[in-house]
């Protein structure tokens, strides 16, 4: 269970060596399930770790806060809308509350920011000035999150924002990717040596994703269960789903399945509505959020799930967290056929030609009508969620690159500067 404290409850001579500076843009902590794990990974292995983030909208709402010993800064932040001018003003914000939370952390042994957007490197080169090392943790790509996202082509914006990424590359002492694919980025495009990309890949929280009782009900009176969990924005693919959910029901005929959408984003509302223009609003139920408890239930009663991210630059080299999760509640998986799909479902799922929605429809008929290889596949999935995709693999590749970073570095807490800049002197 997760538990706040006051800032003021540890002793200065109670602190660890080694202090960490987290900073994220995109999400809140500990929402950012996947910071959450890096930062327990290292306040287990003794370091002292701050967390900079934005507030939540209905979590992760208070500005200040100790959960399990990681101690967290949150700031206002309103998401970009309108286009160009709306980003520059959110990040121009973003950028303002995390060089004025970290001068209120001081001074620290390794800065730790995590993409998008690649400018998390400004205040970074700040505290290397005075001492830190640089830990790059680029969770997108986002030259490709721009081509992907926008359909802008390579304008002078898609140019800037590969200039910013190699000044995040040149900067990074060490630089981990959450997969090979990343990490071939790091090294062919960002100039950096093989020794100093580390891949530490995401995974599931397997406390969280326990299958519990299916329950019927969920299912609307429909003998199946299909199910969609994660981010709905323009890049997703749910557009595809509700496509290939279409054709399911028109040209092959299936209408002996209930769908939910588990999850938000800038597509929400666009995705209810194509929902209703295509007829299948009684079919298809939309749930935003919700709580693990309720996620767990929909997943433990799924018989298909769904994993439409049609290719584009970025997802065919990107894990989604979604068939990880997927994976770990044992449910069968229909995908596109994209790179990383493959490297992280194995044969956990099946795989519909990329971006085609006829064949991603049959591809669900032909789990709904073999209930034994739908308990294979998932069989599957566990397996491979518990050994060489599971979380004791990263911490290990985590500390790994901690440990070069800080390599021959004088702790700040050992004749390091203090808060106000000045050398420690014991």
């Amino acid at each position: 269970m997760l538990g706040d404290r006051s800032f003021d409850d540890t002793a200065d001579g109670d602190r660890p060596d080694r202090r960490a500076l987290i900073l994220v843009e995109n999400l809140s902590v500990p929402f950012d399930r996947r910071v959450w794990q890096e930062c327990t990974t290292l306040r287990d292995a003794g370091w002292e770790v701050h967390v900079i983030c934005p507030r939540g909208e209905k979590r992760d709402t208070e500005p200040e806060a100790v959960i399990d010993g990681v101690r967290i800064h949150r700031y206002p932040l309103r998401a970009a809308t309108g286009g160009p001018a709306g980003y520059l003003r959110e990040y121009g914000s973003a950028l303002w509350h995390t060089a004025r939370l970290a001068r209120k952390v001081g001074p620290v042994d390794v800065v730790h920011a995590c993409n998008p957007p690649d400018l998390l490197f400004l205040p970074a080169l700040w505290l290397k000035r005075r001492g830190a090392r640089f830990v790059f943790d680029q969770h997108d790509l986002v030259p490709e999150l721009y081509l992907s996202r926008f359909d802008r082509g390579e304008d002078l914006l898609y140019r800037a924002v590969c200039a910013l990424e190699r000044r995040t590359y040149r900067a990074a002492d060490v630089v981990l990717a959450t997969n090979e694919s990343y990490r071939d980025v790091a090294v062919r495009r960002g100039g950096r040596r093989p020794e100093d990309v580390f891949v530490v890949r995401s995974a599931p929280q397997t406390d969280r994703f326990q299958p519990v009782p299916s329950e019927p009900e969920l299912k609307r009176g429909k003998p199946h269960l299909l199910c969609y969990l994660g981010v709905m924005g323009p890049q997703d693919g749910v557009d595809y789903a509700l496509r290939a959910l279409a054709k399911l029901r028109d040209e092959i005929g299936r209408t002996d399945w209930h769908a939910v959408f588990v999850g938000s984003g800038d597509a929400f509302d666009a995705m209810v509505e194509l929902s209703r223009k295509l007829g299948l609003s009684e079919q298809v139920q939309f749930t935003g959020r919700i709580p693990d408890a309720d996620l767990v239930r929909y997943l433990s009663t799924a018989d298909v799930c769904l994993s439409p991210d049609p290719r584009n630059p970025l997802n065919d080299v990107s894990t989604m967290n979604k068939v990880l999760e997927y994976m770990a509640m044992g449910r069968p998986i229909v995908s596109f056929d994209l790179r990383e799909a493959r490297v992280s479902a194995g044969d956990a799922a099946l795989y519909a030609p990329a971006n085609d929605e006829a064949a991603f429809a049959k591809l669900i008929t032909v789990l709904l009508d073999d209930p034994e290889k739908r308990a294979r596949m998932g069989e599957i999935g566990q397996e491979r969620i518990s050994g060489q995709l599971s979380w004791r693999n990263s911490q290990a590749s985590l500390l790994a690159a901690y440990s070069a970073a800080t390599r021959g570095h004088t702790p700040v807490s050992a004749g390091g500067p203090d808060r106000t800049g000045k050398r420690q002197h014991r």
